[in-house]
């Protein structure tokens, strides 16, 4: 089969199940989706197991009817207020220096910051190298086919807490699902929506979400930067509905038909009626007003945002990072914030969109939204996976290659499934393992393993017999 990937974004406001595959031109055509309000997730924390199960599984059920296939593993995102960011260095010296530096040696530097003790509760969620430095020779950024003895690099580490990144994996794993991978959710957001020239000239992706906004800095084609605020469009939501006294589902209606993150731009008559609850007369709010509420928390937001940009480009980040802004997410929809966040921060905005990495498509419109950015970019990252366990099985197959009738040669599914955790290396197909051969007890002679019984050798099925027998059988029957 061809290599099918399936990304789940569990997010504050929604949780989306994308299945897709590369054509011949390296697009990606989307076979599948599937999105359900999300209900246990609040500021991209699980806060109830219960409902956050259940909402994946509404996802995945949708996205399996769409796609036709059976969803066995996901490519999940995690974000969250306690996602922090560190830069490390770190070296190993290598016994032969005449001897060219390969893969492993990579792989064992690699090795050697994830063994690094984070705070209590903390664990390291990804290891990026940035670049590398060979006997003193810096500025490498592929160090492989060099000579050398000391191997030393600089790496972006991106630690999570272990509940938070644990509760994801229940919440998968309890949706009779296997977790793939895990990703950073602005990572996974810049693979759908940024280019590799923004990469090299420094770009800053803002990715604002319901709960949470997502930042992730670039350079030379580089990571150099990543950050979690703990605000969203949820926020500004939350004080339409204090601010207008209504109710929330309200709030997010006139935010979303009328709300404008720039002020200026309505007069003081406009006015929209909102229907009272019942018994209520209609309530009538000013646009100016509610231009005013959502100006003030978007200001805050990007403030928070150029903070994090200063802190990594210092008093010049104009200067260091030349293709600016690029905001995605459901709050990058919002009226006039584009302009808003090129007024706050003096820098370069566009919004991100993903449809530069999909097929066209009947339904293309939709998932080329901003909304769908993470989810894309999740579904990039299992495509690119090196990890062999096949996420998707086609219901079709199954029922005609059952475990008990598996083709000579080729192991039943059983034989793909991991041993233990969600993270174990697949089992090997055997051949063996399509026969039903008992292995000796102890004690007993191991004769019979290649002098098998009258009655161990008629567990050897012939496969096509036993097809043709069925099939026949089965038209007596008719």
């Amino acid at each position: 089969m061809e290599k099918i990937a399936v990304g789940l974004d569990i997010g504050t406001t929604k949780i989306v199940a994308i299945v897709g595959k590369r054509n011949e031109f390296g697009k990606i055509e989307i076979i599948g989706m599937g999105k359900a309000p999300s209900l246990g997730v609040q500021r991209g924390v699980v806060t109830n197991i219960v409902q956050t199960v259940d909402s994946i599984q509404r996802a995945t059920a949708l996205a399996e009817e769409d796609a036709q296939l059976t969803i066995n593993s996901v490519v999940v995102g995690i974000a969250g207020q306690h996602i922090r960011s560190l830069q490390h260095s770190d070296y190993i010296t290598r016994e032969d220096r005449e001897s060219v530096i390969e893969e492993a040696d990579l792989t064992r530097l690699t090795d050697n910051v994830h063994k690094l003790v984070m705070n209590p509760g903390e664990e390291i969620i990804h290891v990026l190298p940035q670049e590398y430095r060979v006997d003193g020779q810096g500025e490498i950024f592929e160090p492989r086919g060099m000579y050398g003895g000391r191997l030393e690099a600089s790496f972006h580490i991106v630690v999570g807490q272990v509940t938070s990144i644990r509760n994801i994996a229940r919440c998968v794993k309890s949706a009779n699902l296997e977790v793939h991978d895990i990703n950073l959710e602005p990572l996974a957001s810049a693979e759908a929506v940024l280019s590799q020239e923004e990469k090299e000239a420094g770009v800053v992706l803002v990715d604002i979400g319901g709960g949470t906004t997502d930042v992730a800095i670039f350079k030379d084609g580089i990571i150099r930067h990543t950050a979690v605020i703990p605000f969203g469009g949820n926020m500004i939501t939350n004080d339409i509905k204090e601010g207008c006294s209504i109710i929330e589902k309200q709030a997010e209606l006139l935010k979303v038909r009328f709300g404008s993150a720039w002020p200026g731009e309505n007069k003081d008559n406009e006015i929209v009626s909102i229907p009272g609850l019942r018994g209520h007369d209609p309530k009538e709010i000013s646009l100016k007003t509610l231009s005013k509420i959502i100006h003030s928390r978007c200001v805050e937001i990007i403030e928070a945002v150029y903070s994090e940009i200063k802190a990594y480009g210092h008093d010049q980040p104009r200067k260091k990072l030349i293709a600016g802004i690029v905001l995605t997410g459901g709050g990058s929809q919002l009226k006039h914030i584009k302009q808003l966040v090129e007024y706050v921060t003096g820098m370069y905005t566009r919004i991100g969109y993903p449809n530069e990495h999909l097929a066209g498509q009947a339904d293309g419109a939709e998932l080329s939204s901003p909304i769908y950015a993470t989810a894309v970019g999740l579904l990039m990252k299992g495509l690119e996976s090196k990890i062999e366990f096949p996420m998707v099985t086609n219901p079709e197959l199954e029922s005609v290659y059952s475990p008990e009738f598996a083709p000579l040669g080729q192991a039943p599914a059983a034989a793909f499934a991991p041993t233990n955790g969600t993270n174990a290396a697949p089992i090997a197909p055997n051949p063996l393992n399509a026969l039903s051969i008992d292995t000796p007890e102890e004690g007993e002679s191991a004769d019979t393993e290649t002098n098998p019984t009258p009655e161990l050798a008629s567990k050897r099925p012939n496969f096509f017999e036993s097809w043709v027998n069925r099939f026949v059988k089965f038209i007596d029957e008719e």
